[in-house]
């Protein structure tokens, strides 16, 4: 087996170590494992050049800092380093801002979604330990890319989703080869099926963060953006938060590249982005605590953020805090609004997840949480075209006189 370095994994919360090369879920204390790297020895035989010049466009570019180990079991289904783009007319402040505000399109990735990132990675694992049958609870894109990578790998994939799912996405999860169920519920509740599934059923549970995998594939965008910028970094990163395995995995991709000597300097500050209909997040992080308890009747018209309860709750926090960002929440109407905007003056097409991001950088920007100098990276995570869009009413009748007046 090709060697990789990988020296054991952790428990985020007790600091308990775990042999690699064994299936893990989560730690004996019920808390999402950590994938721990010989940094020393890496930093000996491997350097950010030899990144800079890999020939891979995706992810498996950074495969010194990833776990699958041999390269038979890393599986692909053509991703790219994702674009940043500029946005130039679309946001309400351009005019007087001397930063920069990009755009991470993830929407260009497998499926649509960054999803595509932690799924390769996790099927990937899976294929290594040999595991033959899937199971994950999803709001759509996860589900997708789950299906797509498994079926790729030849391991069965079930899927279950909110009967409210986006209805593209679930015809997408089913085309794509994923067992697919709609449940009378919250995505937590779809979560619930699969654990109790474990013992009854034998599929492995690869929810967010009840496997230590995802993480790493989520954790490659912080890799990309430290290439992208010439390994430095922006300062402000605004995500969309749901189960936060992005921004916990791009915070772990900062720590291990600092420690590398790859990138110096000060970290961006990390900033949570929710929906006013569910944010547990920005409720426990402005109460001052670790834990956020389950959010009640949970609602947003971005899928992707409603997440009720996150089992990696105090690893967002802790990242948040410890770059010196914070949490916002922003309403629906506001969403819509940005989604629509940012598509008509800038020809981004966001999910209302990603246009989530836009709206708090503009609420940040007007309550002085931030700096018209800074240089910003939003994260859309997936393409506007798997959502509901307005209808088009405008037709023509080509039987009729055409008044080319309408058209000018």
């Amino acid at each position: 087996m090709t060697q990789n370095y990988v020296s054991h994994l952790e428990c985020s919360i007790t600091g308990k170590k775990y042999e690699a090369n064994q299936i893990h879920g989560l730690s004996d204390a019920g808390r999402p494992l950590l994938v721990r790297y010989n940094l020393e020895k890496l930093k000996k035989e491997v350097s950010r050049n030899d990144i800079s010049n890999s020939k891979v466009n995706g992810l498996w570019r950074y495969a010194p800092l990833l776990p699958v180990a041999d390269p038979k079991n890393r599986i692909t289904l053509g991703e790219i380093v994702t674009p940043l783009i500029k946005l130039e007319n679309s946001t309400k402040y351009n005019k007087n801002n001397k930063g920069e505000v990009l755009i991470k399109d993830e929407g260009r990735l497998p499926t649509g979604s960054f999803k595509a990132r932690g799924l390769c990675l996790a099927v990937s694992m899976a294929k290594q330990f040999k595991l033959n049958h899937l199971a994950i609870p999803t709001n759509g894109n996860a589900g997708a890319a789950m299906a797509a990578y498994a079926t790729k790998a030849g391991i069965r994939s079930t899927v279950f989703c909110p009967d409210d799912t986006p209805d593209i996405n679930v015809r997408e999860i089913q085309s794509l080869g994923g067992e697919t169920f709609l449940v009378n519920g919250l995505i937590n509740d779809c979560g619930k099926i699969v654990g109790e599934g474990k013992e009854k059923v034998g599929w492995f549970d690869i929810s967010t963060l009840k496997e230590p995998y995802r993480i790493e594939g989520k954790k490659t965008m912080g890799l990309e953006l430290a290439e992208q910028f010439n390994w430095e970094l922006p300062d402000v990163i605004f995500y969309p938060t749901g189960g936060g395995t992005g921004l916990i995995g791009m915070w772990k991709a900062f720590a291990e590249l600092k420690e590398l000597g790859w990138i110096k300097g000060k970290l961006p500050r990390m900033i949570a982005v929710q929906a006013d209909g569910c944010a547990p997040i920005v409720k426990a992080w402005s109460l001052g605590d670790e834990h956020a308890p389950v959010w009640e009747n949970a609602y947003t018209k971005a899928a992707g953020i409603r997440v009720p309860v996150a089992v990696g709750d105090f690893l967002i926090i802790r990242a948040v805090r410890e770059s010196k960002g914070f949490a916002i929440s922003v309403s629906d109407e506001d969403i819509m609004e940005a989604r629509d905007r940012v598509a008509s003056t800038d020809g981004c097409f966001l999910c209302p997840e990603g246009a989530a991001t836009i709206v708090a950088y503009e609420k940040s920007l007007l309550d002085g949480l931030i700096s018209l100098d800074d240089k910003v990276v939003l994260f859309n995570c997936a393409t506007g075209l798997k959502y509901p869009l307005p209808e088009v009413t405008n037709k023509i009748n080509k039987n009729n006189y055409i008044d080319y007046n309408q058209f000018i």
